[in-house]
């Protein structure tokens, strides 16, 4: 194919490929503890949150992603203390937050001397063509950190998604597993923003976790599979777009939405006969 053929030749092509595979990992082990944890408008406050930080380093010059690592990071760890503190309910610090964010990010891309509208573009919906050398060594080192921490830890972050007072009950430290899940959701969605965007990203941190929790109810099953069907859609989504010249995310979501049809039609096909039976 031609696309196979084109990565020898082109260095940007080569840096998709890598981001497509390392954010599938990434996104595939935080999402399964995001879902599992119910946790998804939380991942989608922070994703949102994260285009203030966008705004303001673009304000001030700075790398943008670093900017809304900053902003992420700190909107992830505050809506986890006011919930966990009673200060503010959840939803409502999660609302707060997003709003505010997408405010103060559009406030500072308007003051910012020759902005225009395309220049959110790539932010928004994403632009996997322009993953550099820099975003690549950061995948790769969350993706390292994460799938580390999974060997060490996967047992405590399991209870702790499932049963916070079970997990409590057992000695397992609870509220620092959750501040230290709640920074690395925040980090895993900032470093895949180039992939699939603010507006897009939340369904590759959800839909292949969804797709292999229809097959299992195995938690370890699910931190497992979940990464390999994410890396799967978006490889797949990166060859489609690159084929037939359409956004990536926009390809990759609807890669992993015909999987998710497919498996549900699986699944209803095999427990029809049983029923009739």
């Amino acid at each position: 194919m031609e696309f196979f053929s084109d990565l020898v030749q082109y260095g940007y092509l080569r840096n998709a490929l890598t981001a497509c595979v390392l954010s599938g990992l990434a996104c595939g082990l935080v999402g399964t503890y995001v879902v599992c944890r119910r946790m998804v408008f939380l991942a989608g406050g922070i994703t949102h949150a994260s285009f203030g930080g966008l705004g303001i380093a673009f304000y001030l010059g700075t790398n943008p992603i670093a900017g809304a690592l900053v902003f992420a990071v700190l909107s992830a760890l505050g809506i986890e203390w006011a919930g966990s503190r009673g200060r503010i309910r959840e939803d409502s610090a999660i609302g707060i937050i997003w709003s505010v964010g997408m405010a103060v990010g559009a406030l500072f891309m308007s003051l910012r001397p020759g902005y225009t509208s395309g220049d959110l573009s790539a932010y928004l919906f994403g632009s996997i063509v322009t993953v550099i050398d820099s975003d690549v060594r950061g995948l790769a080192l969350l993706t390292l950190l994460l799938v580390g921490g999974a060997l060490v830890w996967l047992r405590p972050v399991m209870y702790v998604a499932f049963d916070r007072d079970f997990s409590r009950s057992r000695g397992i430290p609870t509220r620092i597993i959750s501040y230290l899940m709640a920074a690395l959701v925040a980090v895993t969605i900032v470093l895949s923003i180039r992939i699939m965007g603010i507006v897009l990203l939340i369904s590759l941190l959800t839909m292949p976790v969804v797709i292999v929790n229809t097959l299992s109810r195995s938690y370890r099953t699910i931190a497992l599979a979940a990464p390999l069907v994410a890396v799967a859609g978006n490889v797949a989504g990166l060859v489609a777009s690159y084929r037939f010249d359409v956004p990536s995310g926009a390809a990759i979501i609807f890669t992993l939405t015909l999987t998710l049809v497919m498996v549900k039609l699986l699944t209803l096909c095999r427990k029809k006969p049983g029923a009739a039976a």
